[in-house]
């Protein structure tokens, strides 16, 4: 089931939802690129209601916008965008570990730690799908185990949001959160130390955020099927 997108009933909307952000994340889909309806009826092996409200979710989710009779696109954010999400997730989720400083049980410490391990054996095996997952999905997992759910829900679109501005103004290829950045923020939150875990979080935000190049071009544009194709098993109709 995608992390990132609105879970519905059915599995392929739900599918391609999430194997467009992935491409996009993955750097082979690019922002700006469209999204024909044709083409993903058949890279999908599904029906054009299905794509339609699969594009329709990702515009809501900000990773797509729908433009009159032109179509879908990857969203283009510009750069005063990409530093607004950053500087709001950054409150959000100071916010988030001061909360849970206050509330974390053994169990939930012991749940973050698991999922650490996760990303630490994600990245030795070299699975950077599974990398890429559990990195934004450990940032959800801290605000879900914080029980705001209000801020849940807008760290989810700040987060879809970030991962797009990530995918169109880094140089290099693809880069994640880090375990040991993780690991150093569910320190804080163990020992209960407000003020260390909102730095080690606000470290860890603006490392991501110093890697981009915001006063860089944004690169061209990749072809649809090229960056789809060979994630997209074929299935319901």
């Amino acid at each position: 089931m995608p992390w990132l997108t609105h879970s519905t009933k059915n599995e392929l909307i739900n599918l391609i939802c999430d194997r467009i952000w992935l491409a996009v994340v993955q750097r082979t889909l690019r922002p700006g690129a469209r999204l024909k309806e044709e083409e993903l009826t058949e890279i999908f092996g599904t029906t054009r209601a299905r794509v339609r409200q699969a594009l329709a979710i990702l515009e809501q989710d900000g990773l797509v916008t729908i433009y009159p009779n032109r179509g879908a696109c990857i969203a283009e954010p510009g750069v005063e965008d990409a530093q607004d999400a950053f500087s709001a997730r950054l409150a959000i989720e100071q916010r988030l570990v001061t909360r849970l400083c206050r509330s974390a049980s053994p169990e939930d410490i012991a749940t973050l730690r698991d999922h650490i391990a996760q990303e630490r054996a994600a990245h030795a095996r070299g699975d950077s799908e599974a990398v890429i997952r559990l990195s934004g999905e450990f940032h959800m997992l801290i605000a879900k185990l914080s029980g705001a759910e209000l801020l849940l829900k807008i760290l989810r679109m700040l987060t879809i949001r970030t991962s797009l501005i990530t995918a169109m103004y880094q140089t290099q290829a693809t880069q994640t959160c880090g375990p040991d950045e993780h690991d150093r923020i569910v320190v804080a939150i163990e020992a209960r130390d407000e003020s260390q875990a909102c730095h080690e979080m606000a470290h860890h935000l603006e490392h991501l955020e110093s890697a981009l190049r915001l006063s860089e071009a944004p690169m061209p544009v990749s072809a649809l099927r090229e960056a789809l194709h060979s994630m997209a098993p074929k299935g319901e109709t």
